[in-house]
């Protein structure tokens, strides 16, 4: 798992998110969640669907990338454009189906 931010403006950024299955066996259908430290905003997501109440945000996979091959990534990586307002530290901790991830 790798969240960057790809981009930062005034009050906006974008950011990439990178899911690799690390495991022996497919995983097929998945949510990835995680927190916002400093109250960041998701306004537009891409390669998946988001909910997000308050910090806490959930990203589910679209359709066409709900399937991740043992020791590969899914076909088309979410990422988002957020707001943001005073500081905006990357999340730290991720769960990808409820299991932690490692960040790197």
């Amino acid at each position: 798992m790798h969240y960057a931010i790809t981009n930062q403006w005034n009050t906006g950024f974008g950011a990439t998110i990178t899911i690799t299955n690390t495991g022996s066996t497919a995983i097929n259908g998945w949510n990835l969640q995680f927190a916002f430290p400093n109250g960041q905003t998701i306004t537009q997501l891409w390669n998946g669907s988001v909910t997000q109440s308050g910090s806490a945000v959930t990203v589910t996979n679209a359709s066409y990338n709900g399937s991740i091959p043992a020791g590969d990534s899914p076909g088309a990586q979410p990422g988002f454009n957020g707001a943001w307002n005073g500081t905006n530290s990357p999340p730290t901790a991720f769960t990808l189906n409820g299991a932690a991830c490692t960040v790197a």
